[in-house]
């Protein structure tokens, strides 16, 4: 099983290899590296993918202290190093995309393109933020049990198949939700921080998204400015990489190749 101690945390990740040009996927909140399968299946013969679980999630496991954004991004950048990787396009669904904006503040030199799925720059309400403080309560005194439907509702969406995520929520600990909802309540806002990103950016976003809602995406795009292309998934959700992935495979793959053009490089022949 690939890992990398990476800051204090031993991170999982999987590694495709190749020489062409490098995507680094970045799963969302209680998700995990198999947010991407048909994404990296369908790339993996023009891109380097990279996928990884991150703190509190999948294979990598439960976050042994508090965290913020910030400090995952800070994680992408050193699974880069641990990879050899110079430069990358990160891809980033909802905490993905949270991680990957802070990551392309860190390091602009190290960040060829963003493409944002399901995402935000901006902070959530008070409404919401009450929700997940009784999310941590109600995880902590019964795991998953009560809050699975719920949560696949509002994180997966129709279409996705939902049992093996039911599995992997059921097999969590108690505790393990206690670091990555205090990272999710108390992010900083990056909104202003937003046109600072001069890489090119691909925003997603489901037309039907009841976690972040699409207005968002919308924002996100002009926040960032002409340098960001909008594309809504029509039908879509919280997590279209699932549920519409030929739709999500299609945008950005004309998106990454587009890239490559412009850098004078050839997908699947070198960065």
């Amino acid at each position: 099983m690939p890992s990398a101690d990476l800051n204090g945390q031993t991170i999982y990740y999987e590694d495709t290899g190749g020489d062409g040009p490098v995507v680094v996927f970045s799963h969302g909140f209680l998700l995990d590296t198999d947010l991407y399968r048909a994404q990296v299946a369908a790339l993996r013969s023009r891109y380097r993918c990279i996928v990884w679980d991150q703190r509190g999630f999948g294979r990598t496991g439960p976050a042994p202290e508090s965290f913020t954004y910030w400090d995952s991004a800070r994680d992408v950048l050193a699974l880069m190093d641990h990879c050899g990787v110079k430069t990358a396009t990160l891809a980033g669904l909802s905490q993905g995309g949270f991680l990957s904006l802070r990551a392309a503040a860190l390091a602009p030199e190290r960040v060829e393109a963003l493409v944002l799925i399901s995402t935000r720059a901006g902070l959530d309400n008070a409404e919401t933020i009450e929700g997940f403080r009784n999310l941590k309560a109600e995880w902590q005194a019964n795991g998953s049990t009560n809050v699975a439907d719920f949560l696949a509702g509002l994180l997966l969406g129709d279409g996705a198949d939902r049992a093996p995520w039911f599995a992997k929520w059921a097999a969590m600990e108690r505790s393990a939700l206690a670091h990555p909802l205090d990272a999710l309540m108390d992010r900083d806002d990056f909104t202003a921080r937003a046109s600072e990103i001069a890489c090119p950016v691909l925003v997603l976003h489901g037309e039907a998204d009841p976690a972040i809602d699409v207005a968002h995406g919308r924002t996100l795009a002009a926040e960032i400015g002409d340098n960001a292309a909008l594309v809504l998934i029509p039908g879509a959700g919280h997590a279209p990489p699932l549920t519409h992935p030929e739709a999500v495979t299609a945008a950005m793959a004309d998106f990454l190749s587009r890239q490559a053009k412009a850098q004078g490089t050839r997908p699947g022949a070198g960065a």
